[in-house]
């Protein structure tokens, strides 16, 4: 039986239609309205509440309604950011990027006219770039701000709104980095405070730049590898339908690597990512394409970005075929590299990384931290900071560059690793069972569990903190920890056993972060770890009742 819609729905229903700039969006919501009662559940999740601020900004499926991606939602997001930066005492221009998404140029260049009809100066990018280029755009042209139109690595109906923070309001270890509280919070304040889209001033496009910014970006890409280490690398590579291909086949060739070979079906931006169920390298078969063309060409690496390039995945060959890494696999391998090479400064991870990061830098007497989870928190970890990581495949090794994750740079860096290990005859393989050796086997996992239903994740979680484990694996759990009510975060840990139970702040997925530490000869406690992690996340399925 279809929900009763009252007539006060209706009514903001009507009034946003008749505020809403965009004739396909009206066309939508009207076939919604007139569809009743059959559409009533539609209405109302569409108007269920309005997108807020989160971890990256905006992001919601396109859609008519505030409770979605639409011009009439822009327009005002980026009428309260602009309001904010003058009451904030802001000043400079507002620096505008955006992917090939739906929908993605029109957000963009609303954003600036909106900016030039408030008095601010708009510079927009050139056309659909990544998402590092647009970080390293707010630094390089001394940007009060910046925004990203950009979904990231979720499905083809999403788009979403990120915004960044020249120095003068982010500070100097902010500088070009995401938003944090309490600038979420005021700009968010602002956006309510909008009156009728209408009544908004728009003006004129912006200045519309040239291509000089994405040729500094890829300049000073390749400038952050060393002119001298070895070259010689065959790779593989996917910009999986995302924008990342050419400027990342640039900055290889500026870095004076061969060009990489290019998934085909991939290489061109996409908006509807055609051949992959989800467009993010970390879900089952997105890189099915890539590591069979590793194969084809023989290849030393094999290199996905997804598709905004923010995110880097990595594969390896293997006696039993292509292995992609994981996360936490990787950042280890990029920070011993740097240290190696030298690189002064803090390393940092998040609570649901691999507690690997901080072993190696205790062992290698370098600084250490943990933050919350997401970049805008690892980035202002200190301003000093040498590198950063997340174990979603988020990778900062040139902070001074790009204040965020940037999977161009990351991808330059592991293929100088990989070249410099190729030129000694070892492996990737073979420095991370060197690693393991020292500071013991550090295998993670995830359970992931996506809803429909948002409230699924709340009720599993409060499962969890009223019957928490006693044990993991057999062994007593001795710490539990509860972040609430700051951050939703459980955290249990046994003498080798970590376990960090969240919900993603990006799509609707309640995540547990397991982690077993297993001593001795890696090929054997690769396989321990196997098993215990099977276990480990059984136990905690259970728990969650998922």
């Amino acid at each position: 039986m279809a929900p009763q819609v009252d007539v006060d729905l209706i009514a903001r229903a009507e009034a946003w239609l008749a505020d809403d700039p965009d004739p396909a969006s009206r066309a939508e919501l009207r076939a919604v309205i007139d569809g009743l009662p059959a559409t009533a559940a539609e209405l109302f999740d569409r108007f269920a509440g309005p997108l807020t601020f989160g971890t990256a900004g905006l992001r919601g499926r396109l859609r008519a309604g505030p409770n979605g991606m639409n011009l009439a939602v822009v327009t005002r997001a980026a009428a309260g950011l602009v309001g904010w930066l003058a009451a904030s005492g802001g000043e400079g221009p507002l620096v505008i990027g955006y992917d090939a998404r739906h929908g993605s140029k029109e957000f963009a260049e609303r954003t600036a006219r909106v900016a030039t009809g408030a008095g601010r100066e708009a510079l927009l990018l050139p056309g659909p770039l990544p998402t590092p280029v647009l970080a390293y755009a707010v630094r390089a042209l001394g940007a009060v701000a910046g925004v990203m139109v950009t979904a990231s690595h979720n499905p083809p109906q999403d788009n979403g709104y990120k915004v960044y923070l020249g120095a003068a309001l982010g500070g100097p270890a902010g500088d070009g980095a995401q938003i944090v509280p309490p600038a979420d919070a005021g700009i968010e304040a602002a956006i309510r405070a909008v009156g009728r889209v209408a009544s908004v001033p728009l003006g004129g496009p912006g200045t519309l730049l040239g291509a000089e910014v994405a040729q500094g970006y890829v300049r000073s890409a390749a400038a952050v590898l060393d002119p001298s280490g070895p070259r010689d690398l065959t790779i593989a590579y996917t910009p999986m339908h995302g924008v990342g291909g050419s400027t990342l086949a640039e900055a290889f060739v500026a870095a004076g690597f061969p060009a990489p070979a290019i998934v085909a079906a991939q290489a061109e931006p996409d908006p509807e990512f055609p051949t992959v169920a989800f467009p993010n390298p970390e879900e089952p078969g997105a890189m099915d394409r890539l590591l069979a063309l590793a194969g084809e060409h023989g290849a030393d690496l094999a290199i996905a970005n997804d598709p905004d390039a923010d995110r880097c995945a990595v594969a390896i060959p293997g006696p039993d075929g292509w292995r992609p890494l994981r996360g936490d696999e990787l950042g280890v391998l990029l920070a011993d590299h740097l240290i190696r090479r030298g690189t002064p400064g803090l390393y940092a991870t998040t609570i649901v990384s691999s507690s690997m990061l901080g072993r190696l830098c205790a062992a290698r007497g370098v600084p250490y931290a943990e933050t919350l989870t997401g970049f805008k928190w690892i980035v202002r970890a200190a301003e000093d900071l040498a590198f950063g990581y997340e174990e979603a495949l988020g990778y900062c090794v040139a902070p001074a560059l790009v204040r965020d994750k940037d999977g161009i740079t990351a991808a330059l860096t592991v293929a100088e690793l990989a070249a410099g290990l190729k030129a000694e005859g070892r492996t990737l393989a073979g420095r991370l069972d060197e690693l393991a050796r020292e500071l013991g086997l550090h295998a993670t996992d995830q359970l992931s569990v996506r809803v429909d239903d948002l409230a699924e994740i709340g009720v599993a979680m409060g499962r969890a903190r009223r019957n928490p484990p006693a044990t993991l694996l057999g062994a007593p759990v001795t710490e539990t920890t509860d972040l609430l009510p700051e951050n939703d975060v459980l955290t249990f840990r046994t003498a080798t056993t970590r376990v960090v139970i969240r919900p993603s702040g990006t799509e609707p997925k309640l995540k547990a972060y397991l982690e077993v530490v297993v001593e001795g000869d890696p090929a054997t406690a690769r396989t321990r770890a196997a098993a215990d992690l099977k276990l480990l996340r059984a136990e905690i399925a259970a728990t969650l009742g998922v």
